[in-house]
């Protein structure tokens, strides 16, 4: 089996700083390790690796890098891994991949290859979880930070999460339309932000659907709780969310910006999302998520 590792330098916190070190070490197969050095490298790179018929792509970075990387993939027959080094690492952490990095290595030793489900918002490709409004919102100010990391990104919601106004959105979806106000609109292939913070605890990467969680309006005064629910998992009780699984929905709004595994991207309305079912191999312990 051909593997190859590629390592964004600066995703994150610079946990990957040590990574060949700890893949000589703890890693069991032959591979090769290549660095991007810009935005788009990754993708750049994984095409490269598909050209060259390279098995397995381990993506060392964050959900940022795993989507580069998911872009060229996607439809091919390479798969991809992922070494989590990002904020927020929300896909590695759905798909069962642990938190320490030397941990994490190991764990490639006992992978299997599965076809999960990808998805598009107006054609542009994700794989976690992306969405519009409040989280796009932390998302483009995120980006814009020189210092990154988990706390940083906390700190933004604190400063934000009060003054953050509702937006309205017309939703159609399977011969239906529904008109409301929400703080988010969150766009679930799998079921986390990151950090164990699951917008969608239930989602899985298998079923050929999405899950819209929608977060309505509700008084400023429960936004402590509602954050609480969201790191313990039990956001999808909460009487100010609602959750559609569909294939695909269209939604309407003045507000196109928009976030793609946590990229920030302004878009054309109607915003279209759609499911593409099986069209992603990754390499991952075993088990359905």
């Amino acid at each position: 089996m051909k593997i190859r590792f590629i390592v964004n330098p600066i995703s994150g916190t610079g946990k990957q700083n040590n990574i060949e070190e700890i893949i000589k070490k703890y890693f069991q197969s032959d591979c090769d390790i290549v660095y991007t050095q810009k935005g788009g490298d990754a993708t750049i790179l994984s095409q490269k690796a598909v050209d060259e018929n390279i098995d397995v792509i381990i993506a060392v970075g964050g959900d940022g890098t795993v989507n580069e990387c998911a872009k060229a993939l996607i439809g091919s027959n390479t798969a991809l891994g992922v070494i989590p080094c990002g904020s927020g690492n929300g896909f590695a952490l759905h798909i069962g991949i642990k938190k320490d990095i030397k941990e994490a290595v190991k764990q490639l030793n006992n992978c299997v290859i599965q076809s999960v489900d990808s998805c598009t918002v107006n054609g542009e490709k994700f794989v976690n979880v992306s969405g519009i409004g409040f989280d796009a919102h932390i998302a483009n100010l995120f980006s814009q930070l020189k210092n990154r990391g988990f706390i940083n990104y906390l700190k933004l919601i604190k400063d934000e999460v009060f003054t953050y106004q509702t937006k309205e959105y017309i939703l159609q979806y399977e011969g239906k339309t529904k008109r409301l106000k929400a703080y988010l609109i969150a766009f679930s292939n799998a079921c986390q932000y990151g950090n164990d913070f699951k917008i969608s605890p239930n989602t899985s990467i298998l079923d050929g659907l999405i899950d819209f969680v929608i977060v309505k309006e509700f008084p400023k005064w429960k936004v402590p709780g509602f954050l609480l629910t969201l790191a313990n998992g039990q956001v999808h009780l909460s009487k100010n969310v609602e959750i559609i699984q569909a294939k695909e929905m269209i939604i309407n709004s003045e507000n196109n910006l928009v976030h793609l595994d946590g990229e920030p991207k302004k878009m054309k309305s109607p915003i279209h999302i759609k499911v593409h079912p099986k069209t992603l191999k990754i390499f991952a312990p075993n088990g359905e998520k």
